[in-house]
């Protein structure tokens, strides 16, 4: 089924020409280099070339007996050709293929081309993308994805594709240069200000605490605050110190600024995990105000549990210099934080102990605003309630229970530029939000005796459900 084959080419670019029947049994199967061009595959080729897969219901759709296939593969630095304005991903080794199937235009196919490009293990940060060359596109073409699925593997990446045309594999980093020194800039003055109300915070906190002292699940409420915005001022301040002095850290130095750094993130975790225990325990179980030495044993849990996971991964060398790069080994960050080396540990530690923490707290924020609601159809709750207050309440909750941490979810991808800036913004204003959500809350009860968490439930004197 397969006709004369017919190579071609010259610098630059590489062609293979071939004559397939209509009546092709199986797939048509093909490989390619960068530097060989494309060929008829052959049994010593073992996962060292790329591949082509065209499926026979191609040719099977076609009019006429004989088909003639042209693939070819470019390179566009030496051609100067494919140049998309405004590219910010690397097209892998310069390469694009092109693939043609007679005289028409092969598009919405039932079982897609498969298009295997090889490449060496990708840096992290960097995302492969499988896009197609689109004339139609801005004023001069781009490179456009729709119709393509993209499936990466450690040594290659697979492009499943419904249409024929240009090919390629773009290498897009999360971060370039110019973005990272401006998020950079923007996560050093937000810490900054963070760490100034994380002060007031702290400093009104132990007002109302001195105020209020007959008040003890008041005086717990504003205990755990404080802890939650100390572990926030320890972390604002350890960032600027990995910020000011990674660059030229001395290999132990960096390991134990790594391990600051760490021990910070996981205590401001864990401590919002504590914030919403103790938020389900105040307002559903109603039981925080009973257990003995209630505020110690969290501390014990809050500044402890963290140690106890940095100290295990600082024993197994965890900690050292982490640098961002490009494609072509550009460092374009540096931080002491957990080595590429031990990435496995960031995982754990962070990211899975993060996802628990937040599917926990959006339950208990469930749980809490389906009390409030079901006390306030009863008439328990009282008083006026504005909407821009219940919206602040809301707002400053969610805050205190880590909701913005959650945007790190989004963070990796070819697109992630803008979830980066809202990530590092809204967790610079993490600190501001909550003391604001903290004058609004006990501003106006500094003349009453109220052990209030929040101005969501209010109860009388007569009620078993007292936050007094």
């Amino acid at each position: 089924s397969v006709g004369p084959v017919l190579p071609a080419g010259f610098a630059g670019l590489k062609v293979l020409l071939l004559n397939i029947s209509r009546a092709v049994s199986r797939d048509v199967l093909i490989t390619f280099s960068p530097t060989e061009g494309p060929r008829l595959p052959n049994t010593t080729e073992k996962g060292k070339t790329g591949k082509i897969k065209l499926p026979k219901e191609i040719f099977h759709s076609l009019g006429s007996w004989m088909a003639r296939v042209v693939v070819t593969v470019l390179n566009i630095q030496q051609l100067g050709m494919f140049e998309e304005v405004n590219q910010t991903g690397q097209v892998l080794d310069d390469t694009v293929v092109g693939i043609t199937v007679g005289e028409t235009s092969i598009f919405r196919l039932q079982e897609p081309m498969k298009l295997t490009f090889t490449h060496r293990q990708l840096p992290y940060g960097i995302t492969p993308q499988c896009v197609f060359w689109d004339p139609s596109k801005g004023m001069a073409g781009g490179w456009s994805s729709s119709g393509c699925v993209t499936q990466p593997r450690n040594n290659r990446t697979i492009c499943s594709c419904n249409h024929l045309t240009f090919f390629t594999l773009l290498l897009n980093p999360a971060l370039d240069e110019s973005t990272a020194q401006a998020l950079m800039a923007v996560a050093t003055a937000g810490c900054g200000v963070a760490m100034a109300f994380s002060i007031f915070t702290i400093a009104f906190c132990i007002f109302l605490r001195c105020r209020f002292r007959s008040e003890e699940t008041l005086r717990i409420n504003l205990g755990l605050h404080v802890n939650l915005v100390g572990s926030l001022l320890l972390l604002n301040l350890a960032f600027l110190l990995n910020n000011g002095t990674s660059g030229g850290t001395q290999p132990k130095t960096c390991k134990v600024l790594g391990g600051l750094t760490h021990y910070c993130l996981l205590c401001c975790f864990t401590w919002m995990a504590l914030e919403g225990c103790h938020l389900y325990l105040l307002f559903v179980k109603v039981l925080g105000i009973y257990i003995h030495h209630y505020l110690m044993k969290l501390c014990l849990v809050g500044w402890g549990f963290p140690a106890l996971i940095v100290g295990v991964a600082g024993v197994i060398g965890s900690y050292g210099e982490y640098s961002i790069q490009t494609m072509d080994h550009q460092v374009i960050a540096r931080l002491c934080w957990i080595t590429s080396k031990y990435l496995l540990v960031h995982y754990v530690t962070n990211c899975a102990y993060f996802s628990l923490i937040f599917l926990f707290n959006v339950a208990v924020f469930g749980v809490v605003t389906q009390k409030s609601c079901c006390l306030q159809s009863t008439g328990v709750v009282q008083g006026d309630r504005k909407a821009w207050k219940v919206a602040l309440m809301a707002v400053g909750l969610f805050s205190l229970l880590g909701a913005t941490w959650a945007l790190a979810f989004f963070t990796h991808g070819t697109s992630s530029a803008p979830v980066l800036y809202l990530f590092t913004i809204l967790n610079s204003l993490q600190g501001i939000i909550i003391f604001i959500w903290l004058v609004a809350l006990y501003y106006p009860k500094t003349k009453e005796t109220t052990g209030s968490l929040s101005h969501i439930i209010k109860h009388d004197k007569t009620t078993a459900v007292s936050q007094d």
